[in-house]
């Protein structure tokens, strides 16, 4: 690690280390809360932050069904997050995946991406049921931990256990987090930060407590996209809303140099100032954008009803269903609505003809709604 970009205004301190491949420096970040306060020229952004994330909540609390905006927001944070550290899956092929059972037939088998990006899916919902009857803590991080990175890459590390050897972030090892001993001890005093009163504004308060958990690096793989569903996990939590709505990782993939780059001038120069303005700019787009995407989600589910009306009621059954997966099977079909083959596949068809649904070129044989797709994952809202 260059040792030479750790300033004076650093927020921890450096210690020799010996490493396989010889001397080197970890980085031992300073407990929680920073000697920092947030300056004055920032606190009308934070209110804009504020007022759009308050936007976006009540928007969600009117929805009859909040799945509407839930369900596409966090697959498309599932997608995005795990992109971020290289896995990349379509949410074509997420959902075609958790649509059926498969086995991965080799370790480059593109299965294994699926499966990331959904296990990443199933932590994020896991976590609100967690945090139900349990604090922030370090048992919910590891059970969350050992979900993410079941049955894929990364096994070594032995999912849901905080590591016992040294790492290193960068093939050039610009960042060198703490030594295995010092970690847990970082670890468990951040957990005491979590669960204890603060005065900052929660909002800036989960986006330092983002920064130590990277900084800390408990976990020898999978700590970023952890570290992101605690992110979503606890700005839901402590700016009390309705449902997890915020969802950073679009913005952080969209700026990945610039969001790498402030996490280490934290540790290196002390610059807080920056990484907060960096975050509650992602806030404000981020809330916005799904701000957007609800308003155009509602209105084309109403579209779609229009559009079979008058009809078969299963017909509006299978819209609904479309908001939470646009991807469906007749033989699924048949099962949920209790019906037969015949009569599922003419119910298809029938949406077939007002444009509802599109031939999926998969098989099995599947249809799906390419409307739903590019409202709820198309990368900008803007020109949908």
């Amino acid at each position: 690690m260059n040792t030479a970009k750790f300033t004076p205004t650093r927020t921890g301190n450096l210690v020799p280390i010996m490493t396989p491949g010889g001397p080197d420096n970890a980085f031992i970040p300073n407990d929680l809360p920073p000697n920092w306060e947030l300056p004055p020229t920032l606190v009308q952004k934070l209110i804009d932050a504020r007022t759009a994330l308050a936007l976006l909540d009540g928007i969600g609390r009117t929805l009859p069904d909040p799945e509407l905006l839930l369900v596409p927001l966090k697959k498309r944070e599932a997608i995005t997050s795990s992109r971020i550290e290289g896995t990349y899956a379509t949410a074509q092929e997420l959902m075609l995946f958790e649509m059926g059972s498969f086995d991965s037939k080799s370790k480059n088998d593109e299965l294994n991406s699926w499966r990331e990006v959904h296990n990443y899916s199933e932590a994020l919902s896991q976590g609100v049921k967690l945090l139900e009857n349990m604090p922030f803590c370090g048992r919910v991080i590891k059970d969350l931990h050992k979900l993410l990175m079941l049955g894929v890459r990364g096994q070594h590390s032995v999912p849901g256990q905080w590591r016992d050897y040294q790492v290193a972030i960068g093939s050039d090892r610009r960042y060198v987090p703490p030594p295995p001993n010092v970690m847990v001890e970082r670890i468990n005093n951040l957990e005491k930060y979590i669960n204890e009163e603060s005065s900052l504004d929660p909002l800036v308060r989960a986006y330092l407590v983002h920064y130590q958990f990277e900084a800390i690096h408990p976990f020898a793989d999978g700590n970023g996209r952890i570290g992101r569903v605690l992110l979503s996990l606890m700005v839901a939590a402590w700016c009390n809303l309705s449902c997890p709505w915020l969802y950073m990782s679009s913005f952080f993939e969209k700026f990945k140099d610039e969001y790498v780059e402030n996490l280490f001038k934290i540790s290196a120069e002390g610059a807080w100032d920056k990484w907060i303005e960096f975050c509650l700019n992602g806030t404000i787009h981020q809330a916005t954008d799904a701000i957007a995407r609800c308003e155009k989600l509602r209105a084309l589910k109403q579209d779609m009803l229009k559009r079979v009306r008058p009809g078969s009621p299963r017909s509006e059954q299978i819209i609904d269903g479309l908001f939470s997966n646009p991807i469906v099977r007749i033989s699924h079909l048949r099962r949920t609505l209790n019906v037969s083959y015949p009569t599922a596949q003419c119910d298809v068809d029938r949406l077939v003809k007002v444009s509802i649904l599109e031939t999926l070129n998969v098989r099995p044989k599947c249809y799906y709604s390419s409307e739903i797709f590019r409202i709820a994952y198309a990368e900008q809202t803007n020109g949908l």
